[in-house]
């Protein structure tokens, strides 16, 4: 996973704010002209275009344009390296919980 360290880090970026979250819960029910993605946001267009350009950087969405409009759509497998990151986290958080709770059982069956 160390390899993938830009990698996880430019998604994290991408997904610690809240206004690129919403463009990404919306593009998970399909593609997304910039100006429907926009239409919810309290912020400018060129505010708008901004976060686009990070979640593109990050490689969860890409976009497309198509006369006048730009289409938006999710990249689901970039999500994959942030998953497997966290997925190997939990995995050795629950580990350690386990065994701390094996060793408050020892300590109170010894005392």
């Amino acid at each position: 996973m160390l390899n993938d360290s830009a990698k996880l880090d430019t998604a994290f970026q991408a997904l610690a704010d809240p206004a690129r979250r919403g463009m990404l819960a919306r593009l998970s029910r399909g593609p997304a002209s910039v100006s429907e993605l926009a239409r919810p946001l309290p912020m400018s267009l060129p505010a708008v275009l901004q976060h686009l350009k990070a979640l593109e950087a990050s490689g969860l969405v890409r976009t497309e344009k198509k006369g006048r409009v730009r289409t938006c759509r999710l990249e689901p497998k970039a999500l994959a390296a942030a998953e497997g990151w966290i997925a190997e986290q939990r995995a050795l958080w629950e580990g350690r919980l386990d065994r701390f709770e094996d060793y408050v059982q020892t300590l109170k069956t010894e005392g």
